[in-house]
């Protein structure tokens, strides 16, 4: 296929990381023109408008019967030599209405067909920080396991992570310096956790680089705390929403555009 920024892939392998995240590596020939370097950013995964993984014989077809959606998720890994592209999933249902990436996830087997447009840009870090602080949910899990294993190894830090399950704790790779701090919070996108451990920390010295990404609402608790009582500048902190609680991507979309001409 490989026509634009859109890749024709077949799964390699899966394999559960934890039993809300799954993990899918994704092979083919196409993989050889995506670049390098943009693990933290992320890749579009084509479904029909019915929740099915779009097939590339069709892909033509229903793009003109403008029946495609599309869904986002983070480059956990690419390998150009190898032509595989890591993909880790946050698991999750939405009740009465589709979860298409996360259901394809759950199901995927050796030759599932997956075609990928992108990669979009990473959100960095910036490193000349005196300290950073990353939070954020399961979704956010990939993103920030991509930048902590970038990090300097004399990096200071503190981690809030939210999951599912206690089962759902990982070992990430990071600097001796960061501490991580889970918590778990069996409803997602409700009862959050985050702002209260927020709060709760010990502020290091120094300037802080704030990277966080969640779901919606909790995001704009977070970041209204940010700059009004932490007094954070926006070119310190990356603040943004993965996803809102009963809402599907698409309306998630627009609750963001909407957010970013009305941001407190």
């Amino acid at each position: 296929m490989a026509v634009g920024n859109y890749r024709k892939t077949k799964v390699l392998e899966s394999e559960y990381l934890s039993p809300n995240m799954k993990r899918v590596v994704l092979t083919g020939p196409d993989l050889a023109s995506f670049p390098s370097g943009f693990e933290g950013g992320y890749v579009k995964l084509l479904f029909t408008k019915q929740g099915r993984a779009l097939r590339e014989e069709e892909a033509f077809e229903q793009l003109s019967r403008q029946n495609i959606m599309m869904r986002t998720y983070t480059v956990r890994g690419f390998d150009k030599a190898t032509q595989q592209l890591t993909l880790d999933f946050a698991l999750h249902s939405n009740e009465g209405s589709m979860a298409p990436a996360s259901d394809w996830a759950r199901e995927a087997q050796a030759g599932d067909e997956m075609i990928v447009g992108g990669p979009g840009s990473t959100m960095g870090v910036d490193s000349s920080a005196d300290w950073f602080l990353f939070i954020g949910d399961m979704t956010a899990i990939p993103a920030i396991s991509c930048y902590l294993e970038r990090l300097p190894k004399t990096a200071k830090g503190t981690v809030v992570l939210e999951v599912t399950q206690q089962e759902d704790i990982l070992d990430l790779t990071k600097p001796g310096g960061v501490d991580v701090i889970w918590k778990v919070n069996g409803t997602p996108g409700r009862n959050s956790q985050l702002l209260d451990t927020v709060q709760a920390l010990d502020w290091h010295q120094g300037r802080v680089f704030v990277w966080c990404a969640c779901e919606f609402d909790t995001m704009k608790t977070l970041r209204r705390w940010f700059k009004r009582t932490k007094g954070i500048e926006k070119e310190q902190m990356y603040v943004s929403s993965y996803w809102k609680y009963d809402c599907t991507e698409d309306e998630h979309k627009v609750e963001k555009r909407v957010d970013s001409q009305l941001s407190d």
